[in-house]
C-alpha cells in the first residue's frame, strides 16, 4: 500500500508542476465578417455553400485558437476580424469534366484580409491594424503541416502573421522596450 501511494505521488508531482508551468492563455475573439462575400472559402467548389464556408471558418478558428493558446499570455486580449479569405489554388472544372477539383499552382497563393487589435494585460493597445496577408512563396520550402491538411498553406501563412503581428510585439513589450 505504501509503495502504491509513493508511486501515485511520484506520478502526480510532474502533473502538478506542468499545470503550474502552463498558465492559461489570454483571450482571443475571432469574428468572420460577411463570409458569403469571401473570395474563395470553400473546400469543395468555387461557389461554396454556407455549410462549406462554415467548414473552412471552423478550421481557421481552430488554428487561431491553437496559436492563442500557445502564444498569447494571460491577461492579453487579441481581437481578429476576418474580412476575406482566398484559399491557395483554384477550381478548374473544365479540366476534369465537370468535377470541382482544387488545382494548386505557384501563382494561386493563399490570401486573407484581417483587422486586429492586440491589448496588453494593462488594457493598452500594443498592436492593431487592417492587413492583407499573403504567401507568394507558399509552394517553396518546407511546410510543417501534413499534405493531407486542407489548410496547410493557409496555416503556415497564419503562423507567420501571428508571429509578426502578435508574438514579436508581446516579446518587445515584455522586454521593456515597447
Amino acid at each position: 500500500m505504501a509503495r502504491s501511494i509513493r508511486l501515485l505521488a511520484a506520478c502526480a508531482a510532474p502533473l502538478a508542476l506542468s499545470a503550474l508551468a502552463a498558465p492559461p492563455a489570454g483571450t482571443l475573439t475571432l469574428i468572420f465578417i460577411h463570409p458569403e462575400a469571401y473570395t474563395d472559402a470553400a473546400y469543395r467548389s468555387d461557389y461554396g455553400s454556407d455549410k462549406e464556408r462554415a467548414q473552412v471558418m471552423n478550421d481557421i478558428r481552430r488554428h487561431f485558437d491553437e496559436l492563442a493558446a500557445r502564444y498569447l499570455p494571460p491577461g492579453y486580449t487579441l481581437s481578429i476580424e476576418v474580412l476575406d479569405v482566398d484559399l491557395a489554388g483554384h477550381f478548374e472544372p473544365w479540366r476534369f469534366h465537370g468535377y470541382d477539383l482544387r488545382v494548386v499552382r505557384d501563382v494561386t497563393w493563399p490570401r486573407m484580409k484581417l483587422r486586429y487589435e492586440l491589448r496588453g494585460s494593462d488594457g493598452a493597445v500594443i498592436g492593431s491594424g487592417e492587413e492583407r496577408i499573403a504567401d507568394q512563396a507558399f509552394n517553396m520550402g518546407v511546410n510543417v503541416y501534413s499534405p493531407t491538411d486542407r489548410l496547410r498553406y493557409e496555416k503556415a501563412m497564419m503562423d507567420r502573421w501571428f508571429d509578426q503581428a502578435v508574438t514579436r510585439k508581446i516579446a518587445v513589450r515584455q522586454s521593456g522596450h515597447g
